[in-house]
C-alpha cells in the first residue's frame, strides 16, 4: 500500500479504507499483512488480495470533437460513408458502447450501433443538398448509462456531397489596386476573389502567381488570396506590377481562369533631394550692381508629385545676405556689390532645398565663391616718409632697408613694383620686385653724410596708380680718418729758468670723422721721460712742466740744448686711430753759470835757471753755459806785480817773461780770474 489507501487495527486485524478508491486508476490491491505475538521475534504474515469493483462514473468520450467527410454523389445505397469511435474508462456493462444518430436532417443514413459505422441508405444524387451534418451520440450500457454527444456547434459529422467540375472560377475581384509604398512586409495590398459555382473540391478555388513577380516582391496566400507583399516596395525603383493571376479550382481535371492584376505603387515622400554637387564653385566679379549672377544651383528628387516639387534657399551664415537665391530655380545673384579687399571667399554651408511632402525632406549643399579683384586699390607704404641710419664703412650691395607696401588688390593688381625717382648720387638702388634698398657703391660721411630721396611704389595694372615715400639716410661716421697734425716736425726755442706752466707751443691736428670718432686727444708718445713738459690733452698746447736748465739736457738732446719729443694725437673711436709729429725744443743758455776752473789752487815747481819764454802751465776753467756765456778770459788779478808771468787770457797759458832768482824771490801766488 504504497499510497497509504489502508489501514489495519493492530488488535482486531480489521482492514478499513483511508482513501477514495478509483477502479480505473487500479482494480487490485494485494496487500501483505504480518502478526506477531507480544514482543516475541516470531511472527507470520499473509496476503489480502483486494478487487476494485467498477461502478458507471465515466461517460463515454469521442476521440475528436467534429470530421468531416466527402462522398461522391454516385455512391450506392449500403456504403460506409464514416465510423465512429468513442471510449469509456469503465469496465463490463459500463464500459460497452452503444452509438445512434441523435439528430437527422436526412433518412439517407444509418448507424450501426455495436461499431459506430456511418452506411448510405440510399443514393443522394437526387437532393439538391450537398451537405450533411450527423450528430452522433454514445452511450454506455452501465446503470445508470451516460452519454456523449458530438455537439452541433462543433459541427459534429459533416458529410460533403463531391459535385461534378463544370465550372471554370470567375474573378470577382478589381484588376487594380494601389499601395503605398512605405508599407511594412506582410502589408496586405489586394483581396484576390474568384467565384466557382461548383460545390466541394471543383468549386475551391487556389490562387497562384504566373508572371509578373520575378523580384519576390508580393506573396499570394493560394487558399484565402490575400496578396500581401514580401519586402519593401520602393516606387522610385519600380512604380507599378503587373501582376498575372491564375485562379485554379480542386477539381479533377482542375480548371482554371487568369487576371492581369495591376499593382500601382503610390509615392510616399521618403527621397531626400540630392544636390548634383556636394560643393559648388565659381567666382564672381568684385564692384558689381546688385543682381548679378553668381550660379545655380540643382537637386534631383527622385520622389513624385509635391513630394519632388523642389524649393531652394539660403541658410543664415557669414555673408549669406549679400545673396538671394531663386526659390523655384535654384539660381544665385547678388544684392549688393561685392568688395573683394573685404571679403573674398564666401563659404556658405547653407544652400539647401526642401521637397514639398509632408512632412518635407531637405538637403544642404556647400557654395564656395570667390570674389574676382578689380583694380579699385592703390599701393600704400606703411609710412610717408622714413629715416634710417647706416654705417659709412657699409660694403656695395648691402641691404640698408627693406621698403613694403601693401595692394589690397590682388593678382596683377596687387603685385608692387617698387622704383627710386630721385638722384641718389649713384650710392642706392632699389629691387623692383622686392622693395629692397641697397648700396650701389662705397658710402663716405666725409663727402656727403646725407642722402634724401622718393621711393615709388606701382602696381601692375595699365592704370599705373602709385604711391611715393620720402626716404632720408643718414651716413653713421666709421672711425675710417686718422688724425693729422699740421705739421709733422715742429721746431722750438725757450729760454732756461722760465718757469713751470710756461706754454711753449700749441700744436694742431684734424679729423674728418665726427662724434667721438672725430673728438682729438693729444700726449707726448716718448721724449719725455723726466716728464719735463705736459701737453694740454684737448687743446695741443704745449708746456714746461719743470724750470728748464740749459746745462742739465743731456739725453732729450739732438744738439746739446734741445729735447726731441714725439706728440701723439688719438681719436675716440673704436678702435682708436693715431698719427704722430715731432718737435724739437730748443732750450736757449741764459748766463746762470760761472766759469770754474778745474782746480782751485796749481802749485808749480820750476827751477830758477828756466829761460824766459818757456811755458810754465797752463789753468782751465769750464762754464757750463753755452755760446757766448761760455767764451772764458783769463786774467791775473794779483801777484805779479814785477811781470814775471804772461797769462793768456783765452788759452790759460802762463809764461814766463823774466828771469826768475830764487835768492830774491822762492815763491810767486798768483790770483788767476776767469771771466
Amino acid at each position: 500500500d504504497p499510497h497509504g489507501r489502508f489501514s489495519i487495527d493492530p488488535h482486531f486485524g480489521i482492514i478499513r479504507t483511508k482513501n477514495q478508491l478509483d477502479h480505473e486508476t487500479q482494480s487490485v490491491v494485494v496487500l501483505t499483512v504480518q502478526s506477531q505475538l507480544g514482543n516475541s521475534p516470531v511472527y507470520s504474515s499473509t496476503q489480502v488480495n483486494i478487487s476494485v469493483i467498477d461502478i458507471n462514473d465515466n461517460p463515454p468520450v469521442f476521440l475528436t470533437q467534429s470530421d468531416k467527410v466527402i462522398i461522391s454523389h454516385t455512391q450506392p445505397p449500403g456504403t460506409a460513408v464514416y465510423i465512429a469511435h468513442a471510449e469509456d474508462k469503465d469496465s463490463g456493462l459500463n464500459g460497452a458502447i452503444k452509438y445512434s444518430i441523435a439528430s437527422k436532417q436526412s433518412d439517407a443514413f444509418s448507424i450501426d450501433p455495436s461499431l459506430g459505422v456511418v452506411n448510405l441508405t440510399r443514393t443522394v444524387f437526387a437532393d439538391k443538398q450537398q451537405e450533411y451534418a450527423l450528430h452522433i451520440a454514445a452511450e454506455d450500457c452501465g446503470s445508470p448509462p451516460l452519454t456523449s454527444s458530438l455537439m452541433l456547434d462543433s459541427l459534429a459529422v459533416k458529410i460533403v456531397i463531391l459535385d461534378i467540375n463544370d465550372n471554370s472560377p470567375n474573378f470577382t475581384s478589381s484588376p487594380l489596386s494601389y499601395v503605398m509604398e512605405n508599407v511594412e512586409v506582410g502589408f496586405l495590398v489586394h483581396h484576390v476573389i474568384a467565384k466557382d459555382p461548383d460545390e466541394g473540391r471543383n468549386g475551391e478555388v487556389t490562387y497562384h502567381i504566373l508572371s509578373g513577380n520575378e523580384n519576390k516582391a508580393f506573396v499570394l496566400d493560394e487558399i484565402t488570396g490575400l496578396l500581401t507583399t514580401a519586402q519593401l516596395l520602393d516606387r522610385e525603383i519600380q512604380d507599378r506590377y503587373s501582376l498575372t493571376i491564375v485562379a485554379v479550382d480542386d477539381g479533377s481535371p482542375a480548371l482554371s481562369t487568369t487576371q492581369l492584376l495591376t499593382i500601382v505603387v503610390l509615392d510616399v515622400n521618403d527621397e531626400t533631394p540630392i544636390f548634383l554637387k556636394q560643393l559648388y564653385e565659381t567666382a564672381v566679379r568684385e564692384n558689381q550692381d546688385p543682381g548679378e549672377f553668381v550660379l545655380k544651383v540643382e537637386a534631383v528628387d527622385r520622389d513624385a508629385g509635391l513630394n519632388s516639387l523642389l524649393r531652394y534657399e539660403i541658410l543664415p551664415g557669414a555673408g549669406y545676405e549679400k545673396f538671394k537665391m531663386n526659390q523655384d530655380s535654384g539660381e544665385l545673384i547678388t544684392t549688393a556689390s561685392l568688395d573683394r579687399e573685404t571679403q573674398e571667399i564666401f563659404s556658405i554651408k547653407g544652400s539647401s532645398c526642401h521637397d514639398l511632402g509632408s512632412p518635407p525632406r531637405s538637403s544642404t549643399t556647400q557654395l564656395y565663391l570667390t570674389v574676382l579683384d578689380e583694380n579699385d586699390h592703390n599701393p600704400s607704404f606703411a609710412k610717408t616718409q622714413y629715416q634710417i641710419s647706416v654705417r659709412e664703412d657699409l660694403e656695395e650691395g648691402s641691404a640698408i632697408l627693406d621698403l613694403f607696401a601693401s595692394d589690397k588688390d590682388d593678382g596683377l593688381n596687387g603685385e608692387v613694383m617698387y622704383s627710386l625717382i630721385d638722384d641718389t648720387f649713384g650710392a642706392f638702388a632699389i629691387d623692383s620686385v622686392t622693395g629692397s634698398i641697397v648700396t650701389t657703391k662705397a658710402l663716405d660721411r666725409e663727402t656727403k653724410s646725407q642722402y634724401t630721396f622718393r621711393a615709388v611704389a606701382s602696381d601692375c595694372s595699365t592704370h599705373l596708380p602709385r604711391s611715393t615715400t620720402v626716404m632720408t639716410v643718414l651716413i653713421q661716421d666709421v672711425n675710417d680718418n686718422v688724425p693729422k697734425f699740421e705739421q709733422n716736425y715742429y721746431r722750438v726755442s725757450v729760454w732756461e729758468g722760465q718757469s713751470p706752466k710756461t706754454d711753449i707751443l700749441q700744436v694742431f691736428a684734424t679729423d674728418l670723422d665726427s662724434g667721438l670718432n672725430g673728438e682729438i686727444e693729444y700726449s707726448v708718445l716718448s721724449g719725455n721721460e723726466n716728464a719735463t713738459f705736459l701737453i694740454d690733452s684737448a687743446r695741443g698746447i704745449l708746456a714746461t712742466n719743470t724750470v728748464l736748465d740749459h746745462e742739465s739736457i743731456s739725453s732729450y738732446r739732438e744738439m746739446a740744448s734741445s729735447h726731441r719729443l714725439v706728440l701723439l694725437a688719438s681719436d675716440h673711436g673704436t678702435p682708436s686711430l693715431n698719427s704722430t709729429a715731432t718737435v724739437l725744443i730748443t732750450v736757449l743758455d741764459v748766463n746762470d753759470n760761472p766759469p770754474v776752473f778745474s782746480s782751485t789752487e796749481y802749485h808749480i815747481h820750476v827751477k830758477e835757471s828756466i829761460p824766459v819764454g818757456s811755458h810754465i802751465t797752463e789753468v782751465s776753467a769750464s762754464d757750463h753755459d753755452v755760446g757766448t756765456n761760455a767764451e772764458i778770459t783769463y786774467a791775473i788779478i794779483s801777484g805779479n806785480d814785477r811781470g814775471h808771468f804772461h797769462l793768456d787770457g783765452k788759452t790759460g797759458s802762463v809764461d814766463l817773461m823774466k828771469t826768475l832768482d830764487y835768492e830774491d824771490t822762492m815763491k810767486y801766488t798768483l790770483v788767476i780770474q776767469a771771466t
